[in-house]
């Protein structure tokens, strides 16, 4: 089935595909209002003497954006995992294009980054007493209807380790019953 993200890749089922495209979009919100609040200076917080500036942010316009493509493009990765070019490297790929693409090379980078991104549930959870990861206070403020739009737009981020494990465990699983049993002696090609 050719899609927006390309083939998918053969013994993959609808579902996954699915969750490879939520995947993607489970960062999008948080993207558009840092960029909105940060950016374009939407009144998404509260900019009054006493609220600090977050420090992070500070950093400058660039350090938005950048953060902003860095993490919808790693979450865009997820749709590797069910996609054709997921299995075989890509044609622009120099030295591999067309080339079967080792089960681990994508099972190791994306297993330790759902192990890493479950640490957002764990932040939203903090920061809905008031703290940050370390503990110390949260430097964002929001009242009200600011209050509801930042979680709309945070708690996606929340499902994006967990569907990306399911998606990683998926990958493994089909790739080696792919490959299927090797008489002794014969080394896979690739």
């Amino acid at each position: 089935m050719r899609t927006l993200h390309g083939r998918t890749a053969a013994g993959v089922p609808r579902w996954a595909v699915l969750a490879a495209c939520a995947t993607t979009l489970t960062t999008l919100p948080s993207c558009v209002w840092r960029i909105a609040a940060m950016i374009f200076d939407v009144p998404l917080l509260e900019h009054d003497a006493a609220a600090q500036a977050p420090t992070a942010f500070s950093l400058g316009w660039w350090y938005v954006i950048a953060l902003s493509v860095v993490s919808e493009a790693l979450a865009f990765l997820a749709v590797g995992l069910v996609a054709e070019w997921g299995q075989v490297w890509p044609r622009w790929v120099p030295g591999l294009a067309g080339r079967r693409v080792p089960p681990l090379v994508a099972v190791v980078p994306a297993g330790l980054g759902a192990t890493v991104l479950m640490v957002f549930p764990y932040a939203l959870v903090m920061f809905a007493f008031g703290r940050k990861l370390d503990g110390e206070a949260a430097e964002i403020v929001t009242h009200g209807w600011q209050t509801v739009l930042f979680w709309a737009s945070y708690l996606p981020l929340a499902a994006w380790g967990p569907l990306l494990a399911v998606l990683t465990v998926h990958y493994h699983r089909r790739r080696r019953t792919s490959a299927g049993p090797r008489p002794a002696g014969v080394v896979a090609a690739g």
